[in-house]
């Protein structure tokens, strides 16, 4: 149950004209009263005899009798409550019941203070109502609506409980505007799943992603279709930008603009502009770089499994300005892989990324800068372009899934430990919608792996099975039972022929990082260590670890040749 105060008004004959009219998009059905204030108002939509006039004059009717100065100015209150797709439809009695809770909670008329302001709940759809009240009484009284939007959220949140709806998180203000109900119908007749205001909201987060000036992001909006106005100062400075659809116009035939703030907070132009000011490195911190030129779609992806490990400790043990500009930048991340990833993986990519969105706000001020390796990241990604879903990208794509996972899972602890209860519900979401697209991009990496694993020649199995038990003791027999152990062993002979003391690397990769809410332990020990070690995240061009007769010794001295040949 969403309850939702408009602007106050000064017109209320205008108010219900609109409740009891057809609706912007003709989406109003049979408008009438549910309750009011006597239990007796005049109702339009049942009554023939009863007018708009006559229930505007009563309710209006206390401030004929006050003076100018004791009139509130609006003086027309306004809430709609409305209910969940997936709730139950309530009767009117019910929804009558609704109505007076919520001007009781909100101040407007307690029975329990005696005789209240004057107002009346107007149902014309099955899921909602519209409470109209009169912030005036006979005696010149005036409500107390200090704070009425938290009573109206915290009234509702019960009446969830009661009438059996869904139970919906407490907000804190920051969440992006729902759209509005004619939005909503408009969407439906022309036939699209979102809103045009989740539409426009979507696409300007992915063209925000990694964006380093202005130029650049209008350019990317430009690019992606919308139709784009700027408002500037009598000066020549920026001051803001509006968005459309070029296909979502009003009734004259006009594009219908929305402001960046109305699509969500974060997306006001000085709200982005911090994340571009934050890109310049200060002369005080030399062992930040600025960002880079990007790179190729699979180097894209190692990088932002890199980048999403070290944002990672971060989020777990950093201060809370810094997590949060941490949390918000993974947003962005999540933006340019969905922005860029292949179609097996691009629609839980997309949802996990309008998920975390929620996810990405709070009120905790996030201290811009600090991010500037994710943002980097994002940047990578959208400019090295689309991956294949194949070879080295589609199996890098796995790794950066994998780590992006654990990094969302952080932020969904982090926001719980805050008592953010919706931003930790969107990255629970996000984080479940990241499986899934792990579960596609990791299939085929890992069955080349597995299959190596089980050709790997007894002793060099027995070896890698030893190392297994030293590394990590508490996990062995665990690990040994998952149906991805020989995908680790492979991984493990390739870490070993690479140069690298297996059972140290094996110990760091688990121990670092919690691995309770991972689906196969096996698996993201496998990209922990190819990333760690820089192995191809796809293995498939790599020779057989018992087909190269390697030892422990010769695979070192290997591993150096490799490592001196890039530095050469």
């Amino acid at each position: 149950m969403v309850p939702k105060i408009h602007k106050r008004g000064k017109r209320t004959i205008g108010l219900l004209y609109y409740l009891y009219g057809p609706g912007k998009a003709e989406e109003h059905v049979d408008p009438h009263l549910v309750a009011s204030w006597d239990h007796a108002a005049p109702d339009p939509g049942r009554d023939a005899e009863a007018t708009y006039k006559q229930l505007q004059q009563l309710l209006d009717q206390p401030l004929v009798l006050l003076t100018d100065d004791q009139r509130a100015k609006p003086h027309v209150w306004h809430l709609s409550v409305r209910n969940g797709p997936t709730d139950r439809i309530l009767s009117d009695e019910e929804w009558g019941d609704v109505a007076r809770r919520m001007v009781a909670a909100a101040g407007i008329d307690d029975p329990d203070q005696g005789a209240g302001c004057r107002w009346v709940a107007v149902r014309h759809a099955d899921d909602h109502i519209h409470i109209l009240a009169t912030l005036a009484r006979e005696d010149g009284y005036r409500p107390d609506l200090d704070r009425d939007a938290v009573r109206v959220q915290a009234e509702a949140r019960l009446l969830e409980q009661e009438l059996g709806l869904r139970r919906l998180k407490p907000g804190d203000g920051t969440a992006a505007q729902r759209p509005t109900s004619a939005e909503r119908h408009k969407a439906e007749r022309q036939g699209r799943e979102r809103t045009a205001r989740e539409e426009l909201r979507e696409t300007v987060r992915r063209a925000v992603a990694g964006a380093v000036g202005e130029e650049e992001f209008f350019g990317r909006l430009a690019a992606a279709g919308l139709l784009v106005k700027t408002r500037v100062a009598p000066s020549g400075d920026l001051l803001g930008y509006k968005v459309a659809l070029p296909d979502d116009r009003n009734k004259d035939g006009e594009p219908v603009y929305y402001p960046g703030a109305r699509l969500a907070p974060d997306l006001s132009l000085p709200r982005i502009r911090e994340r571009w000011s934050a890109d310049t490195v200060p002369q005080s911190d030399v062992r930040v770089r600025p960002l880079r030129r990007p790179a190729a779609p699979a180097t894209a992806r190692r990088s932002t499994a890199a980048v999403a490990w070290q944002a990672l400790l971060i989020v777990e043990q950093g201060e809370d300005g810094l997590a949060a500009a941490h949390i918000a930048a993974a947003g962005e991340v999540l933006d340019a892989l969905a922005k860029t990833s292949a179609a097996h993986t691009r629609s839980d990519l997309q949802q996990a990324a309008w998920a975390f969105e929620r996810a990405s706000r709070s009120h905790v001020r996030a201290v811009r800068g600090h991010d500037r390796a994710l943002r980097q990241a994002a940047r990578d990604l959208v400019h090295g372009g689309p991956a294949l879903g194949r070879g080295e990208d589609g199996a890098s794509t796995a790794m950066a899934i994998d780590m992006l996972f654990f990094l969302i899972t952080a932020a969904a602890h982090w926001h719980a430990r805050k008592g953010h209860a919706q931003q930790a519900e969107a990255a629970q979401q996000a984080a479940e919608h990241l499986r899934s697209a792990y579960r596609a991009a990791a299939g085929h990496p890992l069955a080349v792996l597995h299959q190596r694993g089980r050709r790997l020649s007894r002793p060099l199995l027995q070896r890698q099975t030893a190392v297994l038990r030293e590394a990590v003791p508490f996990l062995a027999e665990q690990v040994l039972a998952e149906e991805g152990w020989h995908a680790l062993a492979a991984t493990l002979a390739d870490v070993e022929a690479a140069g690298h003391d297996p059972a140290a690397l094996l110990a760091d990769a688990a121990g670092r990082r919690e691995l309770g809410t991972a689906e196969s332990i096996s698996d993201v020990l496998v990209w922990r260590l190819r990333r760690t070690a820089d192995l191809p995240a796809d293995a498939a061009s790599l020779p057989n670890p018992a087909q190269l007769g390697t030892t422990p010794s010769t695979g070192k001295a290997q591993g150096r040749e490799r490592r001196d040949h890039r530095r050469r």
